[in-house]
């Protein structure tokens, strides 16, 4: 079963064509990588399919576990499933990261109708998954990114992977910043939530990450197409 479908698309922003005729099949538990040279239009797709308004679709569908969300808000499609670790991390200052992932926590578990947790039952999970990746327990006192190296941002995304499971998770670089020991948890990570049957859109310039990975498709874009290698 097809978890995302692609069909057809077209991506302009304003009037300029960014990518055309792009059609794309990814079925749960399988992982995709996009390459392709700076500027080819891979994080246009990624952006296209989180939502990002900058993008228009001006022909074709992208439709996500059998839901058409091309008029979707990126809140709506985070929601249902979607999530995004960003090539350049948001810093938010002002904003706590560990209230930022309570919240959000218990918001997509009141979208899906379970039971909200209290801040001590979200601790006990929280502090699990932090385990996981070695990411700092001090760093959930400070505010979201701000001041955080590039690998803890990094850190930081696959946390938020760990916490909300989302169905389709799209990686922009994921690779960049981290160091040796936390690259071979990521790539176990991937490997364990691929069993568990979430779907993956990697980019990603690393041929040897790429290789540990083994993923089920490698695409090209190139010239504002997409090409299956």
């Amino acid at each position: 079963m097809n978890l995302l479908k692609i069909k057809n698309l077209r991506i302009k922003i304003k009037n300029k064509i960014i990518l055309d005729n792009i059609n794309l099949k990814i079925n749960k538990g399988e992982i995709h990588i996009l390459k392709g040279n700076n500027g080819s239009g891979k994080s246009t797709i990624a952006l296209t399919i989180a939502g990002n308004k900058k993008y228009n679709i001006s022909k074709g569908k992208i439709i996500f576990n059998n839901i058409n969300i091309k008029n979707l808000s990126i809140d709506e499609r985070a929601r249902i499933g979607i999530f995004i670790a960003f090539q350049e991390n948001i810093e938010i200052p002002g904003l706590n990261t560990q209230y930022f992932l309570y919240k959000t926590f218990n918001y997509i578990r009141k979208y899906n109708n379970k039971k909200l947790l209290n801040i001590i039952e979200f601790k006990k999970i929280l502090y699990k998954k932090i385990k996981k990746i070695n990411f700092p327990k001090s760093l959930l006192k400070r505010s979201f990114n701000k001041g955080f190296s590039g690998g803890e941002k990094k850190k930081n995304e696959i946390l938020q992977i760990l916490l909300f499971k989302p169905k389709l998770i799209i990686l922009d670089e994921i690779d960049s910043s981290l160091d040796k020991k936390t690259l071979k948890k990521t790539i176990n990570i991937i490997k364990n939530l691929k069993n568990k049957k979430k779907s993956f859109i990697i980019i990603t310039h690393n041929d040897n990450f790429i290789k540990n990975i083994k993923p089920n498709y490698i695409y090209l874009i190139n010239k504002n197409k997409i090409k299956k290698l």
